[in-house]
């Protein structure tokens, strides 16, 4: 292992699938198929602890609990209290339909930051055929009052496809409307069962580029409401264009979100004193997989991200620390060098790096140059790196 001297900063986030399970099987899931019970080989409870354990030893970083769905673990809350007493940050990613009153309370109580909860339709209709499930919706909604009675702040997470890339200032409304405190827009990425819709539903380039224009201006319509642009790497290229075409004196060209933040040792740090608000809102920049976020699967297996299955390593035979610092696709992914395409000669590839996982989703090349971006970096010379 590596010297604390030249070790990689620790992950700001830990994305980990507590199980596989799940009461959905949603179109876009990045698992291929729909389990509906707990696995034999999800990581145990006391494993589970172990892993806790060694993320928390550098401390500073946000757990996200996952899954499937993850209140279909037993242990769940268990857990999520005992992250929380080593100083983790958590948050909990449901679909919330299974989130009740007594739900709802006891995730307040065991000290979880806040619950995403997954819209991918402004309407009943909508959201009911992505999730492929009726009801879905309306459940969710109540899942989110149950949430909001909790007093448990709450995101919502849009996945952004061709069926609702046309209304998302009426998601923007209806965040608003349940108090969500974030919306998150997660650009689809062709992995798993989402491989069967990617011709489908995958909005083209120039869609794409218009969304996350409208993402900037909208961020700064909505000061309140915390957006983000997620597997949307390109997003900071385009807030520093937009920045550069408003002259000097135009402020700071990072978005709001990400303004008042900066990274130390791997996490949100704001004027000395780092909260859970801030750490779940800080942004630093483009693509994150293997360089300030990993997932980590429900048997223990670490990937870059949720939507690249390429294995960096297997917590069943090695530390956490170990995979995370000496990965040999972590090495890959933190090297720009190694970028490819447009991507290796873009002058903002330092602030973006394009979406790994959906290079790999369409070429089988991670490293390959990001499918969905539309802008054309002229030649390396004299093209400024930002």
């Amino acid at each position: 292992m590596r010297s604390a001297e030249s070790a990689h900063p620790w992950p700001r986030l830990v994305f980990w699938e507590t199980t596989a399970a799940c009461n959905l099987a949603c179109s876009h899931c990045r698992r291929t198929t729909a389990a509906t019970t707990s696995s034999p080989e999800d990581l145990t409870t006391a494993e589970a602890e172990r892993l806790i354990e060694q993320i928390a030893a550098w401390g500073g970083s946000v757990l996200v609990l996952s899954g499937g769905e993850p209140l279909l673990r037993d242990d769940l809350f268990e857990l999520a209290e005992y992250a929380v007493k080593r100083g983790l940050i958590v948050a909990l990613a449901s679909n919330g339909t299974l989130l009740g009153g007594d739900v709802a309370r006891a995730l307040k109580g065991c000290g979880v930051s806040r619950v995403s909860i997954s819209l991918d339709g402004v309407e009943r209709a909508g959201h009911d055929a992505f999730r492929r499930q009726e009801g879905s919706f309306d459940a969710a909604l109540l899942g989110i009052e149950a949430l909001r009675e909790a007093g448990v702040p709450i995101q919502i997470n849009v996945t952004v496809a061709k069926h609702n890339v046309s209304r998302l200032d009426e998601f923007v409304a209806l965040a608003k409307r349940l108090g969500a405190v974030a919306l998150h827009f997660f650009l689809l990425v062709p992995v798993g069962c989402g491989m069967e819709i990617a011709e489908e539903q995958t909005i083209s380039a120039e869609t794409y580029e218009e969304t996350l224009a409208w993402i900037y201006d909208t961020e700064r319509r909505e000061p309140s409401l915390q957006l983000k642009a997620t597997c949307a790497p390109h997003y900071f290229r385009v807030v520093r264009q937009r920045q550069a075409a408003l002259g000097p004196g135009a402020g700071s060209a990072l978005p709001p979100s990400a303004e008042r933040h900066v990274v130390v040792g791997g996490h949100a740090e704001t004027g000395g004193h780092k909260t859970s608000a801030d750490a779940l809102r800080a942004t630093t920049r483009g693509c994150l997989a293997g360089t300030g976020i990993c997932f980590i699967s429900h048997t223990g297996k670490v990937y870059g991200c949720g939507y690249l299955p390429v294995e960096a390593g297997d917590l069943r035979q090695q530390s956490f620390a170990d995979v995370w610092q000496n990965s040999e696709l972590f090495a890959h992914m933190r090297d720009l060098r190694t970028l490819k395409g447009k991507c290796g000669r873009c002058g903002f590839k330092t602030v973006c790096g394009g979406c790994r996982a959906r290079a790999y989703g369409v070429t089988g090349d991670y490293l390959a140059e990001e499918p969905l971006c539309s802008f054309e970096p002229p030649s390396a010379r004299g093209v400024p790196s930002v």
